[in-house]
């Protein structure tokens, strides 16, 4: 527990020199505020969710989490997974499975579990990464187009149905106004990268609405201040309904903060965060966003490079983000209530085109046809299903070419053996009657059947000597096919010897039973002792043949 708790010593810094930590916190919560609000509405539950959630959750996860770097809120990966539990259950629900989600992080934490995010295969993330942003932009379409209501169950059928009703009736107002957003971040992010130009977009934008009286659909009143907490949750009875859910948003709270708290580590110099930690911290953020109304959080990329990128040195410029946005909350609520939906809709596509890598994307493809096969289904299925569904689709198809590249790797070849100091006819007599097979690699399920084929295929000798030093791994299967070959070779008279067999490998034949007839008789530390046992046993065998 004390390895999760915050210390003095990490905030010491802060307060001698905080001045670029909370210059560095400003940029970050001018970059925040249209994302915010542009992910509560996408996520169903409204602007003032948003705010609540990049307040609450930024600064129980600034405080808490495990990197130092590390801007937590609303995101859009998270509004993908929210949308159909908003639509099934309703903004209750959603409490109800950021708080159970938050609990499910705080578990996962004491579990030590952050540290399995290492393993999480590079054609996965960059495949749902592209899925993600492809989801998000279609979630804009019906605002950028300026279409209310449209209908659909996924997120694609929305997105069409909205195109359908904008041919229909046609009003560019919208469409312009997102797509000039858009751009003006884009290009405006390559010359001067430090400089908030979603905010300064997104303000002229309502400002020239307000002025010319455009006929954009704006956010709405938006509450002053936090909502007192709440329990506004769903009846006891409901919550086995949500337990599915709740695993979905954990798996993704968990998967973006910790990627998001590695990419932080890979823009800073000499830092490192604690994972576990950072499970910690995410799980008391969902925990607490509920409370106030708010959606489930995660570490927010986007928001964390910026940080860094601002020159932030420790926690307090994350924790400076959040405090400005609550000022914001209780000071400014009645500008933020006229911005345009479309604003904010391209300011979200030009974050879906920020989010793609396509340098990486291209690597990855071209390193293999296996890593490109998994990235493009993780693609295809987070576009078309969801995020976690592609994720344990993803991750099954690339142990699977995993474990085939493995199988792959074990060999079983005839050897030659290491004859000497043997004469020319005891030369001959082990040529004809002794034959050694060595095997590389390791004996697992992928790969037994196989030995066992080319086993079954040996002739026209009296001994195999079964070179065993160089498996590096040998399961239950694979013993088992083991004793089966051992078993047709002795059924056809050919005396089976085994040299160089781990210990470990020993007990594991012994206890099946997969050694040959003669036991341990039969089991040789070396080739070498193995070979002088066999010509020992040739004579014998030549006059019963």
């Amino acid at each position: 527990m004390r390895a999760l708790l915050p210390t003095w010593a990490e905030w010491k810094p802060a307060f001698r020199a905080p001045g670029t930590d909370l210059m560095a916190g400003l940029i970050v919560a001018l970059v925040a505020l249209p994302l915010a609000l542009g992910f509560g509405i996408s996520s169903g539950l409204g602007a003032a969710a948003g705010l609540a959630t990049a307040i609450v959750a930024g600064v129980l996860a600034a405080v808490f989490g495990g990197s130092r770097f590390q801007v937590s809120g609303p995101t859009g990966a998270m509004t993908v997974v929210l949308v159909p539990i908003v639509a099934e259950h309703g903004a209750a629900g959603v409490l109800t499975v950021g708080l159970m989600a938050g609990l499910m992080l705080v578990a996962l934490a004491f579990a030590g579990v952050g540290r399995a995010v290492r393993f999480m295969p590079a054609p996965v993330i960059e495949g749902f990464t592209a899925g993600i942003a492809v989801v998000i932009a279609l979630q804009q379409f019906p605002g950028a187009l300026g279409v209310v209501g449209a209908e659909g169950e996924k997120v694609w059928q929305s997105a069409f149905d909205a195109v359908r009703r904008f041919v229909e009736e046609p009003q560019f107002t919208a469409p312009v106004t997102a797509l000039v957003v858009a751009a003006v971040i884009l290009l405006g992010g390559r010359w001067l990268p430090k400089l908030p130009f979603a905010l300064g977009a997104v303000a002229v934008a309502t400002v020239v609405s307000r002025i010319f009286d455009l006929d954009l659909a704006v956010i709405g009143e938006i509450p002053v201040g936090l909502p007192a907490p709440s329990l506004g949750f769903v009846r006891l009875d409901e919550v086995t309904t949500l337990l599915l859910p709740a695993l979905a948003v954990a798996a993704l709270a968990a998967l973006e903060s910790l990627l998001s708290a590695t990419a932080a580590d890979a823009m800073a110099v000499g830092t490192r965060h604690n994972p576990d930690r950072e499970l910690f911290g995410q799980g008391l953020a969902n925990i607490a966003a509920p409370l106030f109304g708010g959606v489930p959080a995660t570490g927010a990329i986007a928001r964390t490079a910026v940080n860094v990128r601002s020159g932030a040195r420790t926690r307090l410029a994350a924790l400076t983000h959040a405090v400005i946005l609550a000022g914001i909350v209780y000071l400014a609520a009645g500008l933020v209530a006229d911005i345009p939906i479309a604003a904010l809709a391209g300011v979200l596509l030009a974050t879906t085109v920020r989010m793609v890598e396509a340098a990486s994307l291209a690597a990855i493809a071209r390193a293999s046809r296996g890593d490109a096969i998994v990235m493009v289904i993780t693609f295809f299925v987070t576009v078309a299903f969801d995020l976690v569904t592609a994720v344990v689709i993803g991750i099954g198809f690339a142990l699977v070419l995993a474990v085939r590249a493995i199988a792959r790797e074990a060999t079983l070849q005839q050897v030659p053996l290491d004859e000497s100091d043997h004469l020319g006819e005891e030369h001959a007599l082990l040529r004809d009657h002794i034959v050694a097979y060595r095997i590389d690699g390791p004996l697992f399920f992928a790969a037994a059947h196989r030995f066992l084929l080319e086993l079954a295929e040996v002739a026209d000798v009296k001994v195999v000597i079964l070179r065993m030093s160089r498996i590096t791994a040998l399961d239950t299967t694979g013993a088992l096919v083991l004793k089966d070959a051992i078993h047709k070779l002795e059924h056809r008279h050919i005396t089976v010897l085994l040299s160089g067999l781990r210990e470990d490998h020993r007990q594991r034949l012994t206890t099946i039973g997969a050694l040959p007839e003669d036991g341990n008789d039969s089991v040789f530390p070396d080739t070498g002792a193995a070979i002088a046992h066999a010509r020992q046993f040739l004579p014998t065998a030549r006059r019963h043949s």
